[in-house]
């Protein structure tokens, strides 16, 4: 392959020595211009830098001329590169070629596991109703498996210093409290009842971004949370499992999510997602022992744990906690995982279906009777939630995308 060395034996450059042609036969090569060396010693070789090695060329700054001579042999060919030839290119995957097969097996996990879990969870509150310990135990079993995925090095630990555990403190708690309030409601009332409360969610996210961050939002946004607000309040009215009790754990819950939703904006940070949850899930675990501990520890020691034992047995009772825990740490890492993967506008549409598929999974499973006023109010507050979410979502792309909108 014919080459044009970009330099010049009789040219010296910002004080750079000469190259002299050394002893002995060597190929003359043509040059069209002065020499240009580069920062680091290498020449040009058609837009291509290689190294003097290549070159056989030995010089020193500290030395005015070669020494040694080159041999015949000094041009040889560089090696084949990706950008060289198309054919040397490794061979696509079946996956790699069709993505949305991995994206939509991300999109089943996460719904399976999000549906096991709170029919689990709901289970397990039907004869052992200590909310306040099954959150710990939620969050234990996901910290044993954070960080024995950190012994094996899947993944590896990211390193974290002061400032940041400062800004996650402030998540983790708000993280601690939604989750503690969210089981305390599951086990006061019908799972779908605490879903259908929990689609307030984007009326409290929407509030805080307007009065507390201070950001404008359009009003096209508010007039979609109407049907929300007019779906649960349907809903709330003939709930047949209605109780104050799981009707404000749920509005906590609500507003808790919210604040982490902002503190997590303050503590935005490059580390990678499943490094982040399993820090968030440690400290979070830690403000749940307190209140475990106090609120439900006497009840427990005396007839709380023998109770259940009694009802289920050891094993059961044992193995429920441990499955239910493995449950909601995955599907909490799945969730993660999945809209990672996918643009803001299938983010919001999976979000609604997954409460959709949760409401419905759990009124089958466990018969729960719900009136008709109580049906349409969750079916127009899950309409509410998905005209919210797509209405959002397209306001953010116009955002990232101004040219495109």
């Amino acid at each position: 392959m014919e080459s044009r060395v970009l330099s010049s034996g009789a040219t010296t450059i910002s004080g750079l020595p000469r190259l002299t042609k050394p002893p002995g036969r060597i190929t003359t090569l043509a040059v069209s211009s002065p020499a240009r060396l580069n920062t680091n010693g290498g020449n040009l070789v058609w837009g291509r830098q290689l190294r003097p090695s290549l070159l056989n060329l030995e010089y020193s700054s500290l030395v005015p001329s070669v020494t040694k001579p080159a041999k015949r042999d000094a041009l040889k060919p560089c090696p084949a590169t990706a950008s060289d030839s198309a054919g040397d290119a490794a061979p696509v995957g079946f996956f790699a070629k069709n993505p949305w097969l991995v994206t939509g097996f991300f999109f089943f996990m996460w719904y399976f596991l999000n549906v096991i879990f709170n029919i689990l969870n709901k289970k397990i509150y039907n004869y052992f109703p200590y909310p306040y310990f099954v959150s710990l135990i939620h969050l234990a079993v996901g910290v044993v498996y954070c960080l024995g995925s950190w012994t094996v090095g899947l993944p590896k630990r990211a390193p974290i210093d002061s400032n940041l555990l400062k800004l996650l403190i402030p998540v983790s708690f708000c993280h601690a409290l939604g989750h503690v309030t969210s089981n305390v409601s599951f086990a006061a009332v019908a799972v779908s009842f605490t879903h259908t409360i929990k689609a307030l969610e984007p009326f409290f996210n929407a509030a805080a971004s307007q009065f507390v961050l201070g950001q404008s939002i359009p009003i096209t946004l508010w007039l979609s949370l109407a049907p929300v607000v007019i779906g649960v309040s349907m809903a709330s009215l003939t709930e047949l499992s209605f109780n104050w009790l799981g009707f404000i754990s749920a509005m906590i819950s609500n507003i808790s999510f919210t604040y982490r939703s902002i503190y997590s904006k303050k503590a935005m940070t490059d580390m990678d997602s499943t490094n982040l949850y399993a820090y968030i899930s440690i400290i979070a675990l830690l403000f749940c022992i307190p209140p475990a501990v106090i609120l439900e520890g006497p009840q427990l020691l005396k007839h709380g744990f023998s109770d259940a034992i009694a009802k289920v047995g050891m094993t059961k009772f044992v193995t429920d906690l441990l499955w239910v825990g493995m449950f909601y740490h995955l599907y909490n890492q799945l969730a993660t995982n999945t809209l990672e993967r996918v643009a803001p506008l299938t983010h919001a549409v999976g979000n609604v279906l997954k409460r959709v598929f949760v409401i419905g999974f759990s009124i089958i499973v466990f018969g729960n009777k719900i009136s008709t006023q109580t049906a349409i109010g969750t079916s127009i507050a899950i309409a509410g939630v998905a005209m919210y979410s797509l209405i959002k979502a397209k306001i953010e792309e116009e955002k990232r995308n101004p040219k495109a909108a």
